[in-house]
């Protein structure tokens, strides 16, 4: 089943007869890259493909209930499995779109069609009927002879429809339709919100301003400016602008203005303020857990994952919190006093914390990073994420000329196993603009299927990576680098996968087994191998020198107490907004007693504040989530010490028991066992603590 879908009844789409025929044709795969023709399609091209799209599953749906024959797992789950095919179509061209290239238009349809998906998925999950079938399935399960991968998409399934209030009756099932419509509609205003507040800021830049700037961000700041039609230079909230802008600018009334407007996205008085949205959507989420018999959203969310409940994920949270503040705390005093002996007796500030840290590190370990990021250059980042592709797995990349895809920019290669079968579609978007959301992710266009012949996997990510000048090299940053081999990662495991049903295909696992293969890559960019072959300058060629390279990994934990604590208190504040069991009136200040609670230092704000924390606000999917990334860390570390373990960190015997029973193996079993599989045993939780250098 398809996740974006609702409810065609009472819809104020107007069907096109002349274009309704060809819908298939738009929006299925097509071309040599194998994708929708978005050349073709139009904003208004959505309404009545939608329209369409849900009236024809829905009509599926209406077959598999009236089906007279006992309910089989051919005839209700395999059905399940291959409806909604148009739908999933549409809907994964406009997802992809309303988050890497919008425009008004499109928001205004996303506005429209959020809450109608919703309320024909609720339309569906909550067909007593349909239940009646899956459920009757389940109760037999065992005496139904399946193959394991087909009893854990039936388990799921029946899970699944439970979740989504498949027992609720009368006006509790008719509610809960309105709560999940109301939020979905929130979630897409929350959304437009942040984006709104990110377009609307360009602040201009004089040339005294922008002394001290390193010459990739002052180009970025031009490409900035041009793009809005504007003269000059400009500083903008892209991660990829304003984060070098607070770490180089000396100028620190300069900083701290651009700090306020980057920290208060969604915060602003006016028709983009996010607060009230926020309210509601707390409300509404405490509501529905209710429903289902949670006690807080917090149970519900994580009742569905490796964690389980909110006090597991508390104590991890915990534990990392304690060390983490008291090394956080150590270097505020270090860099405050870095501060003063350089003339600045001005109380220390978060907006000064990235400036400080830098010279500090300049001087503790000699790192230059406007110098370094000559030698980190898109292109030889991009081929040593392949490069790493090729020797753990054996997988080859062909590039696709003119893909025809969304955008301009956009690249596409042709995946190839090692016996030349072509494997799937991967596609980057690497660079920022006005149109994208920022943030950098991964998804499908098409997910890997077994049944009906097979399907490949069409996977693309995007990223917000500063455009050059025409002519130059886009030049990475370190952080930039990780997140480039970070989304590779995602790419893999959706580009990997090898099962029988898309409903447990690639990613659709849970929150916190699938940052596993992200994170667990990130660990290849830095090794000696990689940065030999690909860390070349930008002008000269030469690769990496190896005293550096030994400073940088010298200093892989530094500011290590920073990085956790940004991440840390977003992850605390994400869990206990959704553990109180009634939603706080005044979120914001909830958010402030929450970070008093557990000892914020004032030197630091949280990664991501409430009214712009789109992975908890803007769907739910990382909601009491954000804790993933550190749950999946300790994997991830655990994971990368096996290859370790062996003295090559591309032995292919590990290699191959990680692609088998990680990248490959989707949902086809629970993910502690798909875990242990591969590494002989449960992860050892104290590898996260040796990662991040806060082993006691």
């Amino acid at each position: 089943m398809f996740a974006h879908r609702s409810e065609s009844e009472g819809t104020r789409f107007v069907v096109n007869p002349k274009k309704i025929q060809s819908w298939n044709e738009l929006f299925a795969p097509s071309g040599p890259a194998r994708l929708p023709r978005f050349a073709e399609i139009s904003p208004a091209d959505f309404r009545p493909a939608f329209t369409e799209a849900m009236a024809e599953h829905r009509a599926e749906i209406d077959a598999i209930t009236a089906d007279p024959a006992e309910p089989t797992f051919e005839n209700t789950v395999i059905a399940l499995e291959r409806a909604g095919r148009l739908l999933g179509d549409v809907a994964s061209a406009f997802f992809t779109l309303s988050g890497a290239h919008t425009n008004d238009d499109l928001q205004a349809v996303e506005r429209e069609v959020s809450p109608l998906l919703s309320r024909h998925g609720s339309a569906i999950s909550l067909d007593p009927r349909l239940f009646a079938r899956i459920d009757a399935l389940h109760e037999d399960r065992h005496g139904l002879d399946l193959e394991p991968q087909a009893l854990r998409l039936l388990e799921k399934l029946h899970r699944g429809f439970l979740r989504s209030g498949a027992r609720l009756e009368g006006a509790a099932r008719e509610r809960f339709a309105d709560l999940n419509a109301r939020l979905a509609e929130l979630g897409t205003r929350f959304s437009q919100n942040v984006l709104a507040d990110e377009r609307a800021y360009a602040r201009a830049v004089t040339a005294d301003e922008m002394v001290g700037l390193p010459a990739f961000l002052v180009s970025a700041m031009e490409d900035a400016a041009t793009e809005r039609g504007l003269s000059g230079h400009v500083v903008t909230l892209s991660r990829s602008i304003v984060v070098p802008f607070l770490t180089y600018s000396p100028r620190r009334e300069l900083r701290a203005e651009v700090f306020a407007a980057w920290t208060r996205r969604g915060e602003n008085e006016g028709a983009h303020d996010n607060r009230p949205v926020i309210a509601e959507i707390l409300q509404l989420r405490a509501e529905k857990a209710r429903f289902l018999g949670y006690p807080n959203f917090a149970s519900y969310k994580l009742d569905d994952t490796m964690a389980k409940t909110p006090d597991a994920v508390r104590a991890l949270l915990t534990r990392v919190w304690e060390r983490a503040r008291e090394r956080a705390v150590a270097d505020a005093a270090v860099l405050s006093r870095f501060a003063r002996e350089d003339g600045d007796n001005a109380p220390f500030a978060p907006a000064d914390w990235r400036f400080r840290a830098e010279a500090r590190r300049r001087a503790e370990f000699a790192i230059d990073e406007t110098a370094l990021k000559s030698y980190f250059q898109l292109e030889p980042m991009i081929e040593a994420a392949f490069d790493v592709a090729g020797r753990l797995f054996g997988l080859r990349f062909e590039p696709i000329p003119d893909p025809q895809a969304w955008h301009p920019d956009v690249r596409a290669w042709r995946v190839l196993d090692p016996d030349g079968t072509e494997r799937g579609t991967f596609l980057g978007d690497y660079f920022a603009r006005a149109s994208k959301r920022s943030g950098a992710w991964m998804s499908a266009l098409r997910s890997q299927s077994g049944i009906d012949g097979g399907e490949r996997p069409v996977i693309y990510n995007v990223c917000n990576f500063a455009k050059p000048a025409r002519g130059q090299p886009a030049l990475l940053s370190v952080d930039d680098a990780r997140t480039l081999f970070h989304e590779f990662g995602h790419a893999l495991h959706g580009l990997l996968s090898d099962v029988t049903y898309p409903s447990l295909a690639g990613t659709a696992v849970s929150r916190d087994f699938v940052e596993l293969p992200s994170q667990l890559y990130e660990h290849w960019l830095m090794t000696p191998d990689v940065l030999a072959a690909h860390a070349r300058h930008a002008e000269t060629g030469e690769p990496l020198p190896q005293a550096l390279a030994d400073k940088l990994h010298a200093a892989r934990t530094f500011d290590a107490g920073f990085d956790t604590v940004e991440f840390t208190s977003s992850a605390l504040v994400d869990l206990l907004l959704h553990t109180d069991g009634e939603a706080p009136a005044d979120p914001m200040e909830r958010e402030r007693e929450i970070l008093a609670q557990i000892g914020m230092p004032a030197e630091i704000v949280m990664r991501h504040r409430s009214p712009h924390f789109a992975h908890i606000f803007s769907g739910d999917g990382y909601s009491s989530g954000y804790y993933s990334y550190m749950w999946s860390e300790v994997l991830d570390a655990d994971a990368f010490e096996a290859f370790e373990e062996t003295g090559d960190v591309f032995d292919q015997d590990t290699a191959e028991r990680l692609r088998r029973n990680v990248y490959a193996a989707g949902n086809s079993d629970d993910p502690a066992l798909l875990y242990e599989r591969f590494r002989g045993r449960a992860p050892d939780p104290d590898a996260l603590m040796r990662k991040r250098g806060l082993a006691a």
